[in-house]
């Protein structure tokens, strides 16, 4: 059967190494930080400007002035620091995130990748995505498979707005795990979620890739 959200979270989290710092973006990623593996030193960073982001908070813990990037409460651990979000984005600018997790409403076969708006839908701004495409040194996109209306989400070229060229490295969906090895390189079918059969992933997907 497919993976759900927490399920698919807990697999991208499996993709972290000790010592990473890493960016976790709006939606399902935001769940990998109740994931991360035991014994595992991963520190989270936001772009509103906190290095040191702890697991959701129990209702009974939630300090509604703790937020992250996209404005859900959050609990701090004792090595957290807070500063500008000048200074969060010179953190990824300048190379120093290994790893973000992002949504994503459109992932092309040639890693090129959608997030951040629909043309004729109104949008607050275009947050941190492209700064985060352009400056981390690995990008890691989890989404569902398909569309609402059962479109296939990863396709031979996108059709909305780009937040990045060429940057996509992993996706992740509630089927399965397409990866390459470098940004020159197709993705390739690594993994199955239980149940899921490899047609039934061809059915659903348009682009390019190998099995």
């Amino acid at each position: 059967m497919p993976w759900d959200r927490n399920r698919m979270a807990a697999r991208a989290a499996n993709e972290l190494r000790d010592g990473y710092y890493v960016n976790l973006g709006i939606g399902i990623p935001t769940l990998v930080a109740n994931h991360i593996p035991q014994g595992l030193t991963v520190t989270l960073q936001s772009e509103n400007g906190m290095l040191g982001i702890g697991p959701f908070p129990y209702d009974d813990e939630v300090d509604p002035d703790l937020i992250n990037a996209g404005k859900q409460t959050i609990s701090e651990l004792p090595s957290s620091s807070y500063f500008s979000s000048a200074d969060s984005f010179a953190m990824i600018r300048g190379g120093h995130i290994d790893l973000t997790v992002l949504g994503a409403m459109e992932v092309s076969e040639k890693g090129d990748i959608a997030n951040w708006m629909i043309p004729g839908k109104m949008i607050k701004g275009m947050g941190g995505a492209m700064d985060l495409v352009a400056g981390v040194k690995k990008i890691i996109v989890v989404m569902e498979h398909v569309s609402k209306n059962g479109d296939p989400k990863f396709i031979p070229e996108c059709t909305l707005p780009l937040t990045g060229q060429n940057v996509v490295d992993m996706i992740i969906t509630d089927l399965c795990v397409f990866q390459r090895p470098d940004h020159d390189s197709s993705f390739k079918l690594v993994e199955l979620a239980p149940d899921v059969t490899a047609d039934e992933v061809r059915s659903k997907t348009s682009a390019h890739y190998e099995e």
